[in-house]
């Protein structure tokens, strides 16, 4: 039996309900209202900083919370990113990213198992997230590389080597693995080329020689550890190293040592880049698409 008072209980029932339809339709209105008065468009910005295919447009400047900003012009847009941390500024379950997060919950498991590391894994999402992640420091040190910030290059690119080798190991599947292994070559290049221009910088052109052939070759042991060695010939890394290892060792014979090889993107490393992006939209058909005209080139 309903008490005597439940009538007025549904009244007030009914007024807090009324009440919290009128107040999310103030609020919508009202964030409605200050989205038309701001300027959105971003046109200004891009007015005289035009977007030049196969070439990186990159610039840095400190922002309104003084961090170092950079800036990458793309075909429609602007990409930002903070210059330290992780790019996006964001703090992932208060880390400075996902992977100082998955670390932490890493040593937690072999704290409450014995110390026990094998039993610990990456699932999808988890290696989805690093993936995401590491692409973000891709752009980045790709912008330093630009702009000739080749330590900086140097640590996004080892941080981004040791995400893969911890995907590597905790990997719940090969396939998994290799989703994310299947970049390594592209950051053992980039590595490369950014020790080797410190070299050059400093006038070391045993150096940088030493540096190129130790790239070389840890980008032969990564298609032999994965048995690709299919790949191998055909890898436009190893083909991009060895121009520039012969360029210094035949043309360095002079008082001016060559410098590092031209920021200006070649066919391949457009199609790379082409396929990252593909990726992070989740456009895998495109994505497809891109990965047969990469095999198709780097046939033999």
């Amino acid at each position: 039996m309903l008490p005597i008072n439940t009538g007025r209980y549904w009244s007030a029932a009914c007024f807090h309900v009324a009440n919290n339809a009128v107040f999310h339709a103030l609020t919508s209105c009202i964030r409605l209202t200050i989205l038309q008065t701001m300027n959105l468009d971003i046109s200004h910005l891009l007015d005289g900083w035009d977007y030049q295919p196969g070439q990186l447009a990159v610039r840095k400047f400190t922002g309104k919370d003084s961090r170092e900003k950079i800036q990458m012009r793309l075909d429609l847009g602007i990409l930002q990113m903070n210059a330290d941390g992780r790019p996006d500024g964001k703090r992932p379950l208060g880390h400075e990213s996902w992977y100082e997060a998955h670390l932490q919950k890493r040593d937690a498991h072999m704290k409450t198992n014995d110390g026990d590391e094998e039993s610990f894994s990456l699932g999808h999402q988890e290696v989805s997230r690093l993936q995401q992640e590491a692409i973000q420091y891709h752009h980045r040190y790709i912008c330093f590389y630009q702009l000739n910030e080749f330590d900086k290059v140097i640590r996004d690119a080892e941080r981004n080597l040791n995400v893969f080798a911890f995907v590597h190991k905790h990997a719940e599947s090969e396939e998994l693995s290799w989703s994310v292994q299947q970049f390594r070559p592209q950051l053992i290049m980039m590595l490369t080329r950014a020790e080797g221009s410190l070299a050059l910088e400093s006038d070391d052109k045993n150096q940088a020689i030493e540096v190129i052939e130790g790239g070389i070759d840890d980008l032969r042991e990564f298609y032999t550890d994965f048995d690709r060695q299919d790949l191998m010939e055909s890898s436009g890394e190893i083909n991009s190293l060895e121009t520039w290892l012969e360029e210094i060792q035949t043309d360095g014979e002079g008082d001016e040592l060559p410098k590092a090889p031209s920021n200006e993107l070649t066919e391949i490393e457009k199609l790379e880049r082409a396929l990252k992006e593909a990726i992070i939209k989740e456009d895998y058909e495109r994505a497809a698409e891109v990965r047969d005209i990469l095999a198709k080139l780097k046939a033999p």
